[in-house]
């Protein structure tokens, strides 16, 4: 029974020009954005068999339809001021409705699986905190039993060094934890090029 288990996919509302900024200024508004829902459709598909209780968190709104929402999941809007703020209120608020782990992701990453998301849950049994390494120097995964506020507020979340910030941050509060695999979010046109989603359809 997954009841302890919550899934939290973090997704923005996929919007021309709002999304994916740094690959729209390569290859369009528009392009950009069909990159985007191909990765939130491969999203879908990957997070479907996973065995926990599911959340979407919207960045904006909560659309009536969407191709994460399913007669399973649930639409929540995120909160706060910047991106910590918003991870942070959403794992908080996983645990005051009574999940016991959370495994927070976003919808960046290419190369996400149900395994790798299994693989965390089954981290939590052992460790207090999973984390999955992008290859920029951020993660695509984090994982709990608990809240660390530490781990969210107060940080600069545009650098190269969130991941190790982030490593020493719990390193000093002495919160266990694993790494998973090294995977790889796409945000630039070099990681598009990288992907199996390059080239895009004419």
């Amino acid at each position: 029974m997954h009841a302890n288990k919550l899934l939290i996919i973090f997704s923005r509302n996929p919007v021309a020009g709002k999304v994916k900024t740094r690959l729209s200024a390569a290859i369009g508004d528009e392009k950009a954005l069909e990159i985007y829902e191909s990765l939130r459709s491969q999203t879908a598909r990957v997070t479907m068999p996973v065995n926990a209780k599911k959340e979407i968190w919207f960045s904006n709104f909560i659309p009536a339809e969407d191709l994460l929402l399913t007669k399973e999941t649930t639409a929540r809007l995120q909160q706060g001021k910047d991106l910590g703020e918003r991870m942070h209120h959403a794992l908080s608020s996983g645990f005051k409705t009574g999940a016991r782990r959370i495994v927070l992701i976003g919808t960046d990453c290419h190369e996400m699986s149900a395994e790798i998301i299994e693989e965390a849950f089954s981290a939590l049994e052992h460790s207090e905190t999973v984390i999955g390494p992008a290859r920029d120097g951020g993660f695509y995964l984090i994982g709990m039993k608990k809240a660390i506020p530490e781990l969210f507020l107060e940080r600069e979340w545009s650098i190269p060094d969130v991941l190790q910030e982030s490593v020493d941050i719990l390193l000093r509060l002495n919160i266990s934890f694993k790494q998973l695999r090294e995977l790889s979010d796409i945000d630039t046109l070099e990681d598009l090029k990288n992907s199996s989603l390059w080239p895009p359809c004419p």
